[in-house]
């Protein structure tokens, strides 16, 4: 499927929300996850779109498996590995509603924060611009080492972005798609949502949200690699504000 496709597809009985989690090598957490989310947002007109990044453990047989169980579960696979910020396009791409709700696939993201998210971007009092809310971790299960670089490299990054963002890192965003779908596409586009949500002119809010240990698998990153690919990425997005210009909005006649 190409993407012009899956941005064109109708949606005549499109659910009033998707959920969203790029998986690779994830056996023993996608299963899990896929309950816990159907569990909370059990009452909701919702889909789950779990994104198989080309893994090579059981990440896939597992998630067909837990479609038995679990109708509102689709499992979308690449053919080849393509990374995080990939696997978040597709899902939007396959996505049937018009608000997303994305979070990691290694289940640190408490599903249970899914509605505080979803449910203050869809408010029916919230700024007309508001595209987004985004999770900002409390009391974070992670070594001190990987705190200690998530807390410089969101320092830098907000200081020279002037995104508002104190935990970019965070996967649990809600947002509409037809914004998303605005904004221009690179590798670790994930980590600077926020940012690039701005910049096309949109309000971004933030709310606390929980964070969990890891009970399987391994982490994707390292701190040194996700510090060197971050920092020239923002040197990349310093320059596309530098570029953006904006018509306050436009008319037809």
């Amino acid at each position: 499927m190409t993407d012009t496709v899956a941005i064109t597809r109708p949606a005549p009985d499109a659910p009033d929300l998707s959920v969203i989690a790029p998986m690779h090598n994830e056996a023993g957490n996608a299963a899990r996850l896929a309950h816990e989310i159907a569990e909370v947002l059990a009452g909701r007109n919702f889909e789950i779109v779990f994104v198989n990044d080309a893994s090579t453990d059981s990440t896939l047989e597992e998630l067909v498996a837990a479609k038995a169980d679990i109708p509102q579960l689709r499992v979308v696979s690449h053919r080849r590995n393509a990374g995080q910020s990939r696997a978040v396009r597709t899902g939007v791409l396959a996505a049937r509603s018009a608000v997303v709700c994305t979070l990691d696939g290694d289940g640190q993201n408490p599903p249970e924060f899914i509605p505080t998210l979803v449910d203050a971007l869809t408010r029916e009092d919230a700024p007309a611009a508001l595209a987004m809310v985004a999770g900002r971790r409390v009391g974070r299960q992670d070594s001190a080492a990987k705190k200690f670089a998530s807390r410089f490299g969101n320092g830098v990054r907000k200081a020279m972005l002037n995104d508002d963002a104190d935990d970019t890192g965070c996967g649990l965003k809600a947002f509409r798609r037809d914004a998303y779908l605005l904004l221009p596409f690179f590798d670790h586009q994930h980590r600077f949502l926020p940012a690039l949500i701005k910049r096309e002119g949109f309000i971004v809010e933030f709310r606390d949200v929980g964070h969990r240990a890891r009970t399987a698998g391994q982490s994707k990153y390292t701190n040194l690699g996700r510090l060197f690919a971050s920092l020239s990425d923002m040197l990349g997005i310093m320059w596309l504000n530098s570029r953006a210009r904006q018509p306050g909005g436009w008319d037809e006649s």
